[in-house]
């Protein structure tokens, strides 16, 4: 049985649709990412699965259990790390796990040992108990995913977890989150817009574009649709010409144009760059810059859906959700 089943799932705000029928399934253990910008419809997917939002049609299932008809035991087979912190800021870090124990029942026998182990898992053991208050974003962010480690959830779901934290404390947190699914074998949804989190963590990513699933594979799979190498192009002008004249070129695989950018997939691409650069030439058409890199899930999002995550820009956020963000991210 998978650990969670969705089928068909639709979310309306009014005439807006947040999610657009999404149906698939993540299995027992699983890590798995839900990527794509902010605006997609990850976060309302989540509260969703929590049962936080009930959807305008289909089904999800989550731990066997119905988010519609069996509520309550969904709540007690998961766990949730949100965007915003939701620590009580008055009192310790051992206080803020001892009440989340206690609201999830956790025997009184384990508690004491179980929250030292879930401090030390989160290097906050010198700090059980200082108040959250003097904790840095860093910390707080560590000491929540402590606290929803506590109870031992059957499935977690962490809705950007490492958003607006430093380069280093980034990657500490993905350290944890590893270590956790390894050694207890807990399913966890992991909801992100960096790239290298969902590279380096997830064995399957679905991307989310405007509510619907773009592609749902490994990142390594994913990348390998792409293929071959990326060579992007910046040009001043005739971007429409140059990308015509090397669409003809047999060793091109896929040319993406994107505000004056040319992204191009060939095999053995630094060989390359010295016809695409003479193609340019013949044509009077400045590049401004020419760059080479591997397919990233930054090239997979691009070849799914013609666009760059950066491009969701602010602007289109607001033409799509008039009615503000809160929900639909």
């Amino acid at each position: 049985m998978p650990a969670i089943r969705v089928e068909g799932l639709v979310r309306r705000f009014g005439d807006i649709v947040a999610l657009d029928g999404l149906s698939f399934e993540i299995g027992e253990g699983e890590l798995f990412g839900i990527l794509g910008p902010n605006g997609a419809g990850k976060t309302t997917l989540i509260n969703i699965l929590s049962t936080l939002l009930r959807p305008s049609a289909g089904s999800a299932d989550v731990a066997g259990f119905s988010v519609l008809d069996r509520p309550d035991d969904v709540r007690k087979s998961i766990g949730v790390v949100f965007q915003e912190s939701s620590l009580d800021t008055r009192l310790t870090a051992r206080e803020n796990l001892s009440l989340h124990a206690a609201v999830y029942r956790v025997p009184r026998a384990e508690r004491r040992q179980r929250i030292a182990d879930m401090l030390a898992m989160v290097e906050l053991e010198d700090r059980a108990d200082s108040l959250v208050e003097t904790f840095s974003g860093g910390m707080r962010r560590r000491l929540e995913l402590a606290r929803g480690f506590t109870h031992r959830p059957r499935v977690l779901f962490l809705d950007e977890p490492s958003l607006g934290l430093d380069a280093q404390t980034r990657r500490r947190i993905w350290e944890h989150i590893d270590q956790w699914n390894r050694e207890q074998a807990t399913t966890v949804i992991l909801t992100t817009h960096y790239m290298e989190e969902a590279d380096r963590l997830c064995g399957r990513v679905a991307i989310l574009d405007r509510g619907r699933i773009a592609a749902l594979d490994s990142p390594e799979r994913l990348k390998a649709l792409v293929g071959g190498d990326v060579v992007t192009l910046e040009t001043s002008d005739k971007s429409g010409a140059l990308a015509a004249a090397l669409r003809q070129r047999p060793w091109i695989k896929a040319v993406r144009e994107r505000d004056g950018v040319l992204d191009l997939s060939t095999e053995q691409g630094a060989q390359r760059i010295p016809a695409i650069v003479s193609a340019a030439q013949d044509l009077g058409i400045a590049l401004a810059s020419v760059n080479l890199h591997r397919p990233s899930l930054e090239d997979v999002f691009l070849h799914f859906t013609g666009r760059s995550m950066r491009e969701e820009s602010a602007n289109d956020l607001a033409r799509r959700f008039p009615m503000g963000r809160a929900g639909l991210q």
